[in-house]
């Protein structure tokens, strides 16, 4: 009797709805994730059991550097201490990132060359142009057109060096709200005033969704603590970060928060 043969079925796997399925998802994971900006300078924020996040849109945020931890400075806090400020809004909106940043400036260097007649800082359509795509900045205004006429690379390499006296925003210990005010307080009062202005906009022709946005913004930085967020190094004495506070609360901005990474279960309680 002759052996049955038995038909060999094909291995074969058609993956061409596998793939498709893959490029959607990648697609779609591409279209909707956040990439996280660039910052001047690492730093590594102090532990906490808060679980309260702090918010991606119509927030700014105030970056304070860490003492060098490289080795290489024979004084490492020469490194600290050093004040970023960054300007991010609502995406696809009247108040996206770019806006923000263009009415934050303009409202800036209109305080600032107030209070400097004799050192007025005039920018050019192309250097405002600069300033709205960058995410996070820290330079006296004197400074602030060199920085922008400079290369992207050369702008976060001039940035990234925390032992240039020309990086940083200027802070001192200034409480006269309204006499003459440092760097980092023109910048708070302008975020002040575009706050209450946008708060009270009620312009003929804008949509009730730009309403609410401008409504958002308002409430976040003024009321709810969540439109203004310090980001220190968890080694950053907190007389450095106190004075920070206190500029905050010499300009009315009372309530802001204090980004802090999740404690971990095993880590000590002081």
């Amino acid at each position: 009797m002759g052996k049955v043969k038995i038909k060999r079925k094909s291995t074969l796997i058609d993956m061409t709805a596998m793939s498709d399925v893959t490029v959607l998802l990648l697609t779609f994971f591409m279209l909707t994730s956040t990439f996280l900006q660039k910052e001047p300078t690492i730093v590594y924020t102090p532990s906490s059991v808060s679980e309260e996040k702090v918010p991606m849109n119509n927030v700014v945020t105030v970056l304070v550097s860490s003492a060098d931890k490289s080795g290489k400075l024979d004084d490492p806090t020469v490194a600290e201490g050093k004040l970023f400020i960054s300007f991010t809004g609502d995406a696809d909106s009247t108040l996206s990132s770019e806006n923000i940043r263009g009415m934050m400036l303009d409202e800036a260097l209109a305080i600032y060359n107030d209070q400097h007649k004799n050192n007025k800082v005039e920018l050019t359509a192309a250097e405002k142009a600069q300033f709205r795509s960058m995410n996070m900045f820290g330079v006296p205004f004197s400074e602030l057109k060199n920085m922008l006429d400079m290369s992207v690379t050369e702008r976060d390499k001039f940035q990234g060096n925390m032992t240039d006296p020309r990086v940083g925003i200027p802070i001192d210990e200034n409480k006269n709200r309204d006499g003459r005010l440092n760097d980092f307080q023109v910048w708070l009062k302008a975020i002040y005033n575009v706050a209450q202005r946008i708060n009270n906009d009620q312009a003929a022709g804008m949509t009730a969704e730009e309403r609410a946005n401008l409504s958002n913004l308002y409430t976040a930085l003024m009321r709810k603590g969540q439109g203004i967020a310090v980001k220190a190094d968890k080694d950053t004495p907190f007389t450095t970060v106190q004075l920070v506070f206190d500029n905050l609360q010499t300009m009315k901005l009372n309530k802001f928060s204090l980004m802090t990474a999740l404690k971990s279960e095993d880590e000590p309680t002081k």
